[in-house]
């Protein structure tokens, strides 16, 4: 019995690294070679170059009738790409969306998606026919222009790479991810890239900063503004790595009485609008962007998206910049030139590079092209030359043809024929023997004649080459020019966006509230304005000391006896349920100091007050409110004090004061100019009044006319109208309070 060989006997030893290795560089190069990089001259991955063929071959051009997707999808997959048909299809739809394709490859009929995300239908009822733009690709492929192979099953032949006389790489652009390295190219605009084109075959090393004058930054199929500085374009250019800052478009449309609202007209590339309208309405429904109160999407075949601000007074400017930072009105396109040149190598090319790569590309396509065409003439002349010799001896070859069995040789020898020429003569119809015919004949051997040595010129002259390559790229930029549909740019070049200042103010909810602030120091902030405090309530043992109506955008200043000023956000303060917060866990408050004095900052109302502070010693001066806004928890030393000294008053200038009243704890009066008091943002300042033994009680400005006023206790306010005698000048110690003053020595 014969010894049958065993599996076993193919085993072969190797590291288990090694087996490994070698096999996922196999699938690497795979997929880099075939299917994520796309090819620099044509600027096409394998899935949609057999896309194209398969439409050729389909006879799908522009001019023809559509036939179903599920037709070209069958053909592709079954003929030259042996993957899935959806993925298959998910190219297909993709370069037939205008608002994913600058310049789309695919005409759809039916649903094929929108900007929205939504997918499009499928592909039994969706039918599709090729672009100019895709013929522009395929122009010349049945001329020996490309070398093809054969397909995986070998039945067939597709192209290695398209004729491409269409600089599709950069005008449509490509994005991939491979194993190891991935792809990301913008658009561009065909006009530029042949502007750019033409400049690069007379200046093959032009410098990048002249090549961005002509193609100055990417144009996207859904427009937008381009806010990315020349300097950043030109240096992404030159590396073939970078990104560009893109924008939606917007505008502001007038509304009745004073109001108006901000159009979005378009948006970034690559960006779903729904989604895009879900983050804004979460912005609006969270309240972080309070100065915007609704969206709305009125979008039909165009996008309009409606945003309504807070109020009239907002700014649109701010607004938008709030929403470029917080959303994808504002995006980053990202620009990584890796592609596979000539060889198949990928690499990373700069722009300059590729445009050179399409060029080299063109020139090869012409030359073999011309070559095909010189073969194609040379044929046609042998067998009109044939035609030519039987014309002069037609008698004597109707007499071969007629006598002998075998005419071909006779004729041959007879007439020092070729093959070619006999069978051609052979083969020649009645109607053809006519007298016109010859003519004809003639005509065309002259002509053919004549271009065939205008191809051989060519052949041998470069320069006139580069000539025709010139003259096709400035054919292609005719054919989609600037002033059609198409060939208009999209994506306006802006300038990148000066730095807006946002106020704090302006990303708060604007809501009245009433801030408390208790005897132990306690704060907490009520909503709403309250106007009886009687019913307020506090921790055992406590009570109110200021109560001041304010909104959440305001800021409330706090100025405390060691004579520093303390800033809080309104918004910052703990709720009103509950008895709030210690105030010392907001501020860097010393124990053993306390506030003297709160206040409301509203810098948008009340700008140009002044605030009067003093030192228990009665020395103080005036300082303008503008300067009083701490930045920090540690608060702003104001009021410079001496050992063992506190800050005892603090008190705005009333409109129209012109005299500040000074009470000293021994009761006695002192009323000053104000003029007398020195303006300052820091110090000690000056002696207001002088105590023999005490300090200061309180202080009020007062206008003098109108007499000095105080609260009485049960008696209600009093009015001291005769205050002459307690005018004075600062530094002096006064007189004894009038008849009936408060025995709280406080003014209120």
């Amino acid at each position: 019995m014969a010894k049958t060989a065993t599996a076993t006997e193919d085993i072969r030893d190797t590291r288990l690294a090694d087996a490994l290795g070698e096999r996922y560089l196999a699938y690497a190069l795979s997929t880099i070679v075939a299917r994520s990089l796309p090819d620099v001259r044509d600027g096409l991955k394998p899935v949609h170059r057999r896309l194209l063929y398969a439409m050729r071959k389909l006879k799908l051009d522009p001019t023809a009738g559509f036939k179903k997707c599920a037709r070209v999808v069958g053909d592709v997959m079954g003929k030259y790409h042996p993957h899935g048909d959806i993925a298959i299809y998910d190219a297909m739809v993709r370069l037939a969306q205008e608002f994913a394709q600058r310049y789309p490859l695919v005409e759809g009929q039916g649903n094929f998606g929108n900007v929205d995300g939504d997918n499009a239908a499928a592909m039994r009822y969706t039918e599709a026919r090729m672009t100019d733009v895709a013929s522009a690709l395929l122009e010349g492929i049945d001329e020996d222009a490309v070398d093809f192979r054969d397909t995986y099953d070998g039945e067939d032949s597709e192209p290695v790479v398209l004729p491409a006389c269409f600089p599709n790489l950069l005008a449509n652009g490509a994005a991939g991810i491979a194993v190891g390295m991935a792809t990301s190219i913008p658009p561009h605009n065909i006009v530029e890239l042949c502007d750019a084109l033409l400049h690069l075959i007379k200046f093959p090393n032009v410098r990048f900063s002249k090549l961005v004058d002509m193609i100055p930054g990417p144009d996207f199929p859904t427009g937008g503004i381009l806010i990315e500085p020349k300097s950043s374009i030109v240096e992404a250019y030159s590396t073939g790595r970078g990104g560009f800052r893109l924008r939606g478009r917007w505008e502001k449309e007038k509304l009745p009485h004073g109001l108006y609202q901000i159009i979005v007209t378009e948006i970034p590339y690559q960006v779903q609008k729904s989604r895009l309208i879900e983050k804004i309405a979460e912005l609006v429904i969270s309240k972080r962007l309070p100065i915007l109160t609704d969206v709305r999407d009125e979008s039909t075949d165009t996008v309009r998206i409606v945003l309504e601000p807070r109020n009239r007074t907002v700014d649109a400017d701010m607004l938008m910049e709030q929403l470029f930072r917080q959303t994808e009105l504002e995006t980053r396109v990202p620009l990584n030139l890796n592609v596979l040149d000539v060889s198949g190598t990928p690499g990373v090319m700069n722009l300059r590079e590729a445009l050179q790569a399409f060029l080299d590309h063109r020139h090869e396509v012409l030359v073999r092209r011309t070559k095909f065409r010189l073969e194609k003439i040379e044929r046609r002349l042998e067998i009109l030359e044939g035609f030519l010799i039987a014309y002069l001896n037609l008698d004597k070859i109707i007499k071969i043809i007629r006598n002998e069995d075998e005419p071909k040789p006779k004729l041959m020898k007879a007439f020092k024929l070729n093959e070619v020429q006999a069978e051609a003569i052979l083969n020649m119809r009645l109607r053809q023997l006519r007298k016109l015919e010859e003519k004809e004949i003639q005509k065309e051997h002259t002509d053919l004649t004549k271009e065939g040595k205008n191809l051989r010129g060519l052949l041998r002259d470069k320069g006139r080459r580069w000539k025709v390559v010139a003259s096709e790229i400035a054919e292609t930029k005719k054919r989609f020019s600037a002033k059609t549909l198409l060939g208009a740019r999209r994506t306006k070049i802006g300038k990148p966006p000066t730095a807006i200042v946002v106020p704090l103010e302006a990303m708060i909810e604007k809501e009245p509230i009433t801030v408390l602030a208790s005897e132990k120091g306690w704060i907490r902030a009520q909503k709403g304005h309250v106007e009886d405090t009687k019913d307020l309530k506090y921790k055992e043992g406590d009570r109110g000391k200021f109560v001041l109506n304010a909104e959440t955008t305001d800021k409330l200043v706090i100025f405390a006896t060691n004579g520093r000023l303390y800033t809080l956000p309104c918004d910052k303060l703990p709720g009103g349920r509950g008895h709030g917060e210690p105030l010392r866990l907001m501020i860097d408050l010393a124990e053993g100091h306390d506030p003297v004095a709160m206040f409301i900052h509203t810098p948008g109302q009340e700008q140009g007050r002044r605030l009067v502070v003093v030192s228990e010693s009665g020395r103080g001066f005036i300082v303008e409110e503008n300067t009083l806004i701490a930045q920090t928890r540690n608060g702003k030393q104001v009021l410079n004090l001496g050992q063992g000294e506190e800050a005892q008053a603090a008190q705005f200038i009333a409109p129209e004061a012109d005299h500040l009243a000074i009470l000293g704890d021994n009761r006695k009066l002192l009323i000053i100019p104000l003029k007398e008091l020195p303006v300052m943002t820091r110090g000690r300042g000056v002696i207001l009044q002088r105590y023999a033994k005490g300090g200061l009680a309180d202080i009020t400005t007062i206008k003098a006319k109108e007499g000095l006023t105080w609260r009485a206790g049960a008696q209600g306010v009093r009015t001291e109208s005769n205050i002459k005698r307690w005018i004075g000048k600062r530094a002096q110690a006064g007189l004894m309070v009038p008849k009936g003053f408060a025995r709280a020595t406080k003014f209120s």
